[in-house]
């Protein structure tokens, strides 16, 4: 065991709520090895094509995302509230707000662009 590795408690809501552009919101928590994050979304948001090396676990708390996957996006999958979509690394993906919505992603490893806010794809108009 390594006595100097330290318990951080979260709490949601006293975390910074980073506003991406006119549609999406998020929180973020990264460990060393995994990151998590509240993904605010409302109605009609956008999340573009896109694809990362990270592995990616969505988990719907409230609302729905139609998700396309694919390089031809061909492929259709809308995620409701208790549902959850594993997205595994490279396989690009776009997401749409079907209706306000809050998610849970978690990645490993952490996404570098979301914390050195390099991820312009998602800083547009959503």
């Amino acid at each position: 065991m390594n006595e100097s590795a330290t318990a951080t408690l979260h709490r949601w809501e006293d975390l910074p709520r980073e506003q991406l552009n006119d549609h999406i919101d998020r929180r973020l928590i990264t460990g060393s090895n995994t990151m998590i994050a509240h993904i605010y979304l409302k109605k009609g948001g956008i999340v573009p094509l896109h694809s990362h090396h990270n592995e990616q676990i969505t988990y719907v708390l409230e609302g729905a995302l139609k998700f396309l996957l694919g390089e031809d996006q061909d492929v259709e999958v809308i995620v409701r509230s208790g549902e959850v979509l594993t997205i595994p690394p490279h396989l690009p993906h776009s997401a749409e707000a079907l209706e306000d919505t809050l998610d849970v992603d978690v990645f490993n490893p952490p996404r570098q662009d979301w914390l050195d806010g390099t991820d312009a794809y998602l800083r547009g108009n959503g």
